[in-house]
């Protein structure tokens, strides 16, 4: 069956009506207060509204009509931000959450930066695209990317910020036209590859890719081609430093959730036993994570701003999401790497009004970073090339039953938190931790026997305090279905 066929009738009108609205998009804009949401009037309303406005008298310069119609595409990936972050971001949700969708169970596939980044890429769990730990972004077949199809299918391409942990600043990103890498990350004063140019930036991180990003931006008024650009801010990852005049913002109360406050912990793996830290450190934490994030959103209001001077909100694909969570105490644990909700689930908007992704709603389908690519190759009218973990989902006939989730044990943890796969689906997670960890070149290696597992029943303990195998019988494991969860994440980890 064809990408085309595929679609359907209903995906076809929407990328019809994009080529509409993307040829409106050229006209000059001459009062904001008329016409669509992204300021852009249509025709009519253009000559009834400012008939006397000539093209020199509007705020909007000229620019080439685009012949190419389809979707611009706007990521912006932040750093170990978790849900539960509104407070900070009032105005990426009046934006993507009031004129787009948010998806309310949205995980990382792997809670830690580069597999997670490298899924968001390639579309791929970590145990295919083989980036498992951070410090071997060279792993990732760099054919496989996102990035290598839009740019081959035309895209002009753009990398700002964060990339792969230990990539080598002076490397070039592969299949970009435009890039400000930065490596290693920093919030003041970053080190960049300044396109091919190792050079230190002053200027704060959230500030200087995001300037960068709209100037990327800018140039679609002389440069007919779509763009994708790729914007992976510092914020909010320790240690957060938030922007000066943010330093001491005050911030909400916080009283912590009952994950929080977990005493017993007699049914959690070991190294979680032994975990004590406590509401006051997730509060600190939670402060100075949000600090850092209100930066991150008058970058979301400025790309707003810029694809409305433009008239490029209606033809533009944002999507906005974090690259995992972050536990702020529960069950005694302050990072990331564990299969608990507060490090896997992340917040994750999108708009695309010409798509069909143009009014308010929330979309509750199981999603994950696999999910990422396939969508935006969806959007460009392409084909994959390579195989995906992940669909498109500006198709919501694409639904999952369940998903997967994977960390291994790495050099960046002496003492052993455990390699664990986990099987997530729509009321249930089924959690197994192996005797295995990665060698020096980033391989596992041990003899991968099961040594804990857990199971939570999400719809009646969603803050997961209660492992339902702890202590259980082999008829209770029956009744609950652990042979046939344990089969269905052996196959998920080998597919």
């Amino acid at each position: 069956m064809s990408q085309e066929q595929r679609r359907g009738p209903a995906r076809r009108a929407v990328i019809a009506g994009a080529a509409v609205v993307a040829a409106g998009a050229a006209v000059p804009l001459v009062a904001r207060a008329v016409g669509k949401e992204d300021g852009t009037p249509a025709v009519s309303h253009a000559h009834t509204a400012a008939p006397a406005v000539s093209r020199a008298a509007s705020p909007t310069p000229y620019r080439r009509p685009r012949s190419d119609h389809r979707p611009n595409i706007l990521f912006v990936l932040t750093d170990d931000q978790p849900k539960e972050t509104d407070w900070a971001l009032p105005q990426t949700l009046d934006w993507l959450g009031g004129n787009g969708t948010t998806f309310g169970r949205a995980h990382a596939n792997t809670p830690l930066c580069a597999p997670s980044r490298a899924s968001i890429m390639s579309g791929r769990y970590a145990h295919n695209h083989g980036v498992l730990d951070t410090r071997h972004p060279y792993h990732l077949d760099q054919r496989t990317t996102v990035q290598r199809r839009l740019h081959e299918a035309g895209y002009r391409t753009g990398l700002f910020g964060k990339y792969l942990n230990f990539w080598h600043t002076g490397d070039n990103p592969p299949h970009f036209d435009e890039w400000l890498l930065q490596e290693p990350v920093a919030y003041y004063n970053g080190h960049y590859n300044d396109n091919g140019i190792v050079r230190n930036i002053p200027g704060y991180n959230t500030t200087v890719i995001k300037d960068r990003a709209l100037a990327f931006i800018e140039q679609s008024r002389v440069d007919d081609r779509p763009w994708f650009a790729y914007v992976a801010t510092r914020s909010a990852h320790e240690v957060n430093i938030p922007e000066r005049r943010y330093a001491h913002a005050r911030v909400p109360d916080w009283d912590g959730r009952p994950s929080v406050f977990e005493s017993d912990k007699a049914d959690k793996p070991p190294f979680l036993r032994r975990a004590d830290h406590s509401l006051a450190q997730g509060r600190a934490l939670r402060e100075r994570q949000l600090r850092t994030l209100l930066s991150v959103d008058d970058a979301m209001r400025d790309f707003r701003e810029k694809l409305r001077s433009l008239g490029q909100l209606e033809n533009t694909l944002v999507v906005f999401t974090s690259d995992h969570g972050l536990c702020w105490g529960d069950h005694g644990w302050l990072r990331k790497s564990v299969p608990y909700r507060p490090s896997l689930e992340v917040p994750f908007l999108a708009s695309w009004p010409a798509g069909g992704l143009g009014e308010a709603r929330t979309d509750d389908r199981l999603t994950a970073h696999v999910d990422i690519a396939p969508t935006f190759l969806d959007a460009a009218g392409l084909a994959p090339d390579t195989p995906l973990d992940g669909h498109s989902l500006l198709d919501r006939r694409n639904d999952r039953t369940h998903l997967l989730a994977e960390w291994w044990w790495n050099r960046q943890d002496k003492q052993p938190i455990h390699t664990w796969a986990t099987y997530i689906g729509k009321g249930e997670q089924y959690t197994e931790y192996y005797r295995t960890r990665l060698d020096g070149s980033g391989r596992p290696k041990g003899s991968g026997e099961v040594l804990f597992r857990e199971y939570y029943d999400l719809a009646a303990d969603p803050y997961q305090l209660s492992n339902l195998l702890h202590g259980a019988s082999q008829e209770r494991e029956l009744r609950l279905g652990i042979p046939g969860l344990a089969q269905r994440l052996a196959a998920a980890r080998r597919a």
